[in-house]
């Protein structure tokens, strides 16, 4: 226990792969620091994943499922204060607070990484250091991005395994000279000589800090989800972004589908923005009541677009799992999400049955008469607690997907028809309204947001912003980032996607939602969908202006063998002239945060949206 220097150096280049020399230098340079006792180069394989599960199942970190019912499945469990993202411990930490921005938690760069190298100093004693080369893409893509994970967590090389392409692939993608991104993680927990380990180790004292300018992630204290699995949020998103931005492309917070129109032959992909409870999973593996047109997975979370040669907007999911909430996943919600998890699924924070399978509030109409609960304890549905925790989630291959697209395998992506963005509103927005054009569609994008509803802190109905669905994911300056999305459409020119709100969510004055959603919102994305064809084929368009967009027309709706009463629909669609004025000055109280950062385009947009309103 406690190597020296020398010794470190030894154990990172012992049986270190063919690499690049700034590589070695990297992975030696952070040993030396978190001196750990042993380091380990990953490589993604069958034999790790089965010779690290087994370690975790004697240790206690894993539970195996029944192999009959889940196989190659496991249960874990975090300690209770390591549940879910900490956005308040999340930073961004460019070289000037203003290109952070006021949505971002800030703090100066040279400070932090003082700091954290203080956290960071033997942070790995008694652990083995793990480096996870991963690509996000296929290898060698048009779109794809490459980086490499340094971390103590067992837990989070199983994972990435999951959610991220590891391959030994990567070293030769960063030999032939690709960028890359570089990410530390520890948990925090060094082991004393003899100190018995804990089945969840963590720090109570948590960072999630990004460096955009180098494109660094230093993640310390917390072995949850996107703050272990630095693949996602803080590469895929938050420096991607960033990166987006500086060489022409969008990192997005987007769902990503197929969909074909089984009597035509016709072909569209589909990208949508909905911030979180809004339905965003269900419309990823949609199953449409309408007959004539096939939904195919190939992304639920996230999204980057790239110009591609013929000037359209080509995208991949860059990730090869879904890490998906599991409360409210269930066969009647989501029976394609149910079907993907047969087996080889990491379930963390979830409920055990008896049988040794796992179970959830919503995945199933029945509930088992015992349970042990995600703390370890007994629990019956007389219990004053969720058996699951409310963020508990399952971590599983995209490529179980029934409804997996053959296209998620493309390395140069698929052109995008049209994008979506949508909010959880049960007042104002329509059930489905198309931009007027881009710069319209950018403001739409920008002013996204939901209600509050009583789970939530705040005034019920208040509304919560989430621009883009990217508010806690934006690497720099939400203001620079619209500018970003007005300047890509200046590129795109008329080979643009178009650009759509969607709200599934409107309800009456009785609190009764008007829509009855699920796999009924095929019924929207099919106006969607003739309405792009339309555009693009010159015949004549659907729709008829509104001050907010264009609305569907009357008739153009299919809803044949479906009951939506013409007072319910007359409401879907209804825009109230007054409300809307108000909710105007509440966007520009929103866009006044950001002072001479937002684009001029945004208040022009406002102020037409205004005038359109008043004339109505």
């Amino acid at each position: 226990m406690g190597n020296t220097i020398e010794n470190i150096a030894t154990l990172v280049a012992a049986e270190a792969p063919a690499v690049r020399e700034d590589v070695l230098s990297w992975v030696t340079e952070f040993a030396e620091l978190l001196q750990p006792d042993a380091v380990r180069w990953c490589d993604g394989s069958e034999e790790e994943w089965q010779e690290l599960t087994a370690e975790m199942v004697a240790a206690g970190s894993l539970i195996p499922l029944n192999k009959d019912i889940r196989p190659n499945s496991f249960l874990a469990r975090s300690t209770p204060d390591d549940v879910a993202r900490v956005e308040d411990r999340t930073f961004i930490c460019s070289n000037e607070a203003i290109d952070a921005g006021p949505t971002n938690n800030w703090r100066d760069p040279q400070e932090m990484k003082a700091t954290l190298r203080e956290k960071f100093a033997g942070a790995m004693r008694g652990r083995t250091l793990y480096v996870i080369p991963f690509s996000m893409g296929p290898v060698g893509g048009a779109i794809s991005q490459v980086g490499l994970q340094l971390t103590d967590s067992p837990y989070a090389v199983l994972n990435m395994r999951i959610m991220a392409r590891v391959t030994p692939e990567v070293y030769t993608q960063i030999s032939n000279g690709a960028d890359w991104v570089r990410t530390v993680h520890s948990v925090g927990a060094p082991l004393a000589e003899g100190e018995e380990d804990v089945v969840w180790p963590c720090n109570p004292d948590k960072y999630i800090v990004h460096f955009p300018e180098t494109l660094e992630v230093w993640s310390y204290g917390s072995g949850y989800g996107g703050n272990a699995l630095l693949s996602k949020k803080c590469f895929a998103l938050r420096l991607a972004s960033v990166m987006g931005r500086r060489d022409n492309w969008l990192a997005e917070h987007m769902l990503l589908i197929k969909l074909t129109n089984t009597d035509t032959g016709r072909v569209f992909h589909l990208a949508a923005a909905f911030p979180s409870a809004c339905g965003k999973t269900n419309l990823a593996m949609l199953r449409p009541t309408i007959p004539g047109w096939e939904v195919e997975t190939l992304g639920d979370d996230i999204t980057w677009l790239r110009p591609g040669k013929d000037g359209r907007l080509y995208a991949i999911n860059p990730e090869a799992g879904f890490f998906g909430v599991a409360p409210g996943t269930g066969e009647s919600t989501n029976p394609t999400a149910m079907s993907t998890l047969w087996g080889n699924t990491i379930y963390t924070n979830v409920a055990l049955t008896d049988e040794g399978d796992v179970w959830w509030e919503g995945k199933t109409d029945s509930v088992p008469d015992h349970l042990i609960d995600w703390q370890g304890n007994d629990w019956t549905p007389d219990s004053d607690r969720p058996a699951a925790h409310p963020n508990s989630r399952f971590t599983v291959p995209i490529t179980q997907t029934p409804t997996l697209a053959e296209e998620w395998f493309a390395a140069d992506g698929v052109p995008i028809d049209a994008i979506l963005f949508g909010g959880r509103r049960a007042t104002n927005v329509p059930l489905v309204a198309k931009a007027r054009d881009w710069q319209h569609g950018v403001f739409i994008g920008a002013t996204i947001s939901s209600e509050k509803t009583a789970a939530q802190e705040g005034t019920v109905g208040e509304l919560r912003r989430d621009p883009f669905a990217m508010l806690p994911f934006c690497g720099y300056n939400m203001a620079d980032y619209w500018g970003h999305w007005l300047n890509m459409g200046e590129k795109l020119g008329d080979k643009a996607p178009q650009l759509f709100q969607v709200n599934w969510f409107r309800k009456d004055q009785d609190g009764r939602f008007l829509w009855p959603g699920f796999g009924e919102n095929s019924r929207v994305i099919d106006w969607i969908l003739r309405a792009v064809d339309a555009d693009n084929n010159g015949s004549e368009k659907l729709g008829e202006p509104s001050p907010i967009g264009v609305l569907p027309a009357d008739g153009e709706l299919n809803l044949d063998g479906v009951d939506v009463p013409a007072e319910d629909l007359a409401s879907l669609f209804d825009v109230d002239a007054e409300s809307w004025l108000a909710e105007c000055d509440l966007t520009e109280q929103f866009f006044a945060q950001f002072g001479e950062r937002l684009p001029a385009q945004l208040s022009a947009e406002l102020e037409a949206l205004r005038e359109r309103l008043r004339a109505a």
